[in-house]
């Protein structure tokens, strides 16, 4: 079985592909826009493999959350290359792709949203692959109610929000700060769920925004002490 993976809700942006377990992936350069530098790296990994898009078997994509301008990237290329080969594709979230690159069986998945908030969600993972509890949401760090001890709190919004950190460590919780959402665990995620018959036709493909609100008003940020 074949998967082409892409990510690009972070600024660490990837591609990866599977072949029945083994996995290659390529990392966009730092400093670049993904739309610049994503197809021209899939072109890549596929050559070197010596397979064409037609000989895949479906097509992950991280739907988000994330960064709004990279949600659309990889889905826009992802819904490209589907149509084009009559491939399924398969949506895997940024916070589901970090709790099963985490290892750990309970995840709190925390993802910097920007705009001093966090997009929120936990996992609890059985056979490597992650099942929500509950909904993925957007809130400001000290919003976030945290589990028990025994979980683990993992994404870049730890670093991204010291006050928050602290909270969690406090709490007594481990965390891996350093954790992000790659293409080559978008595979992982998504090969069983494609094996098992699932995926979705192209035209059905939209990123998860989660937050409508883009932008925050002058009026906002003048409120908040920040500048016009």
């Amino acid at each position: 079985m074949y998967i082409l993976a892409l990510e690009t809700s972070t600024e660490s942006g990837s591609c990866a592909l599977w072949r029945d377990g083994e996995l290659s992936q390529r990392d966009c350069p730092a400093g670049r826009s993904h739309s610049e530098t994503l197809l021209p790296l899939v072109r890549e990994l596929l050559a070197e493999a010596g397979i064409a898009v037609g000989r895949l078997d479906g097509i992950a994509f991280g739907v988000g959350p994330g960064a709004f301008t990279g949600l659309r990237v990889a889905c826009g290329a992802a819904q490209g290359l589907a149509v084009a080969a009559d491939l399924p594709l398969l949506p895997v979230t940024s916070l589901e792709t970090m709790a099963a690159a985490s290892g750990a069986e309970r995840v709190l998945a925390l993802l910097d949203a920007r705009m001093g908030e966090v997009y929120a969600a936990r996992y609890q993972l059985s056979d490597g692959q992650p099942c929500r509890q509950g909904e993925i949401r957007v809130l400001a760090p000290a919003a976030i109610e945290l589990p028990d001890s025994g979980w683990l709190a993992c994404g870049n919004a730890l670093a991204a929000y010291p006050e928050l950190a602290a909270r969690i460590a406090a709490a007594g919780l481990a965390s891996r700060p350093e954790i992000l959402p790659t293409a080559a665990w978008a595979a992982r995620v998504a090969a069983p769920r494609l094996a098992a018959g699932g995926g979705i036709d192209p035209a059905l493909a939209a990123p998860l925004y989660v937050r409508d609100k883009v932008a925050k008003t002058v009026a906002e940020r003048l409120r908040e002490g920040g500048r016009a």
